[in-house]
């Protein structure tokens, strides 16, 4: 009671969210019958709450609170590439592949990716290996709920520990009930209070740019040169035009592949309700990447490292700058607000990753393990109903993984989400883009440019891990010296964005040679049959 006493209004706030939270939840339990429907619905969704859905689901609490401790650390590098570049690879890789990856799905009635990619590359050894590659997303899953732990602790009061015990309860129990419906219902709630509560706090801290009597990087200069750079030459993750604009702009358009963003083409019937969620998508989420801005907030009012010493540790950690910001910022009635849209931000990705995740894990794991037994004599509603309830009793399980691995958080919640989710887009990105576009790759092609993308990325990023706590240097290993980017701190595999994009590229070249390799195949075979 004394939590509630010292802070009413943003408990009441919180409260009231939850309660609408848990009541359009219940009106999408209604709707959710077996796996298709917990999994995608049933097309019958109305293209602006998919756009507001996709919105939400991108922005994350990677973007409400995670990202401005980037910038604030990193200055103007991290915004060209978590903002300008990612953010322009994110659009053009939304209009180009919602399209064919929907009317595909539609085709064959996918229901979650991995099934995607089994239909259409004919695989069934394809859709258990991306099963188990999406379940990388754990990671996110653990920086979310990391993410709206430190929001809560900052502004509920609440320790550690209560609070994930309280966001993995509501959110994973709304989700459980509801499914996809419960997610679109309520990501339309949160997306709607996240872009005004955006909004304001992007123009709160505005003045300190627009009175600035020179510019903003003359501002960020005179506190430190590098922060004013484009290419940050001492940053070990924005410090090359490679790991700033040419991996920001390739990890943005490889990240639509991830199970939660892409799939939310199948929510739709037809190319004309995609195109127009995708304006609604591209429109709100412009919104959302202004938030960049607070970390050059944060600078240009002078809150010097210590303010963001976590009170655990004592150190310094920069996943608290956004609420640190906002506590500096704003009186108790809007920052009760804007805290109850940072909770949103956290939970409107956070259910998405979990219907996407439980559904694979039952659609594509589940399913195609027990089809030999417990499956074998059961009609089509039963087998659906029994993959419903397994995609539930998965979720419980990734629920209880997340918060026992949030306990002892990693230093950097951005850095450990990244390496997962970057992983799963380096395995999948070319694959889904070549089976999209090239009507005669087979399952052969696509298990080799997967393969080679996932082990690329991991391998680089522990070799510069690696080296970095042994006080090596990976420029320094023969041929790496010059095959990566030598003007980089330890070649910037420091930043997984880097790594993957390593692994983007080594998955496209296999794509290349294989397809070169089979037409070469296919003209000897023509110039060499008999004429009849």
């Amino acid at each position: 009671m004394s939590l509630f006493t010292d802070r009413p209004l943003v408990w009441v706030l919180f409260l009231i969210y939850m309660v609408a939270t848990g009541w359009l939840a219940w009106r999408g339990h209604k709707k959710t019958t077996d796996i298709a429907s917990f999994a995608v619905g049933s097309g019958d969704m109305p293209a602006w709450v998919v756009g507001i859905t996709l919105a939400a689901s991108i922005a994350s609490t990677a973007t409400f609170v995670i990202n401005p401790g980037f910038v604030y650390v990193h200055g103007l590098s991290a915004i060209a590439h978590l903002g300008i570049a990612a953010g322009a690879g994110i659009v053009i890789g939304l209009f180009a592949l919602s399209f064919g990856f929907r009317r595909f799905g539609e085709k064959v009635r996918a229901l979650t990716l991995p099934q995607w990619m089994s239909e259409r590359f004919g695989s069934r050894g394809l859709r258990i290996f991306f099963a188990l590659v999406n379940l990388l997303s754990l990671s996110f899953v653990v920086l979310i709920i990391g993410g709206i732990s430190i929001v809560m602790q900052q502004t509920l009061g609440l320790s550690n520990q209560a609070s994930l015990v309280l966001t993995v309860l509501f959110v994973f129990s709304y989700v459980f009930v509801g499914g996809t419906y419960a997610h679109a219902y309520t990501n339309t709630l949160q997306g709607i209070v996240m872009v005004g509560v955006a909004g304001l706090i992007v123009i709160s801290g505005f003045h300190y740019i627009s009175d600035l009597p020179g510019s903003v990087g003359a501002a960020l200069a005179a506190q430190d040169p590098n922060l004013a750079e484009w290419v940050n030459p001492k940053s070990a993750l924005f410090g090359s035009t490679f790991s700033v604009w040419i991996s920001g702009f390739l990890i943005g358009f490889a990240l639509v592949c991830q199970p939660h963003i892409l799939t939310k083409a199948l929510y739709v019937k037809t190319d004309r309700e995609v195109r127009r969620y995708l304006g609604v998508c591209v429109a709100v989420s412009v919104v959302f990447t202004a938030l960049l801005l607070v970390g050059v907030y944060a600078r240009l009012m002078g809150l010097p490292a210590e303010a963001f010493v976590d009170p655990a540790t004592g150190a310094f950690s920069q996943d608290r700058v956004m609420a640190v910001y906002l506590a500096k910022s704003f009186g108790p009635v809007p920052l009760a607000v804007i805290t109850v849209a940072l909770l949103a931000a956290g939970m409107s990705t956070l259910d998405g990753i979990l219907v996407a995740l439980s559904s694979i894990a039952a659609n594509d794991l589940f399913t195609p393990l027990a089809e030999r037994n417990m499956l074998k004599d059961k009609t089509p509603e039963q087998r659906a109903h029994i993959a419903h309830r397994a995609s539930q009793l998965i979720l419980v399980a990734i629920g209880v993984v997340a918060f026992l691995i949030a306990l002892n958080p990693p230093k950097l919640l951005g850095i450990f989400g990244m390496v997962g989710v970057y992983g799963i887009v380096a395995t999948s990105a070319v694959p889904i883009a070549g089976g999209i576009f090239l009507r005669d790759m087979n399952a052969r092609t696509a298990w080799a440019c997967a393969v080679s993308g996932l082990g690329v990325h991991f391998a680089l990023y522990l070799l510069a891990s690696w080296a970095r706590g042994a006080g090596q240097d990976v420029r320094g290993y023969g041929w790496l010296g010059w095959a990566l980017d030598s003007s980089a701190v330890q070649g910037g595999l420091l930043n997984p964005a880097v790594t993957a994009t390593y692994g983007l590229i080594t998955s496209g070249a296999v794509l290349v040679v294989a397809m070169l390799a089979t037409r070469m195949a296919s003209q000897r075979t023509r110039l060499t049959a008999p004429i009849v």
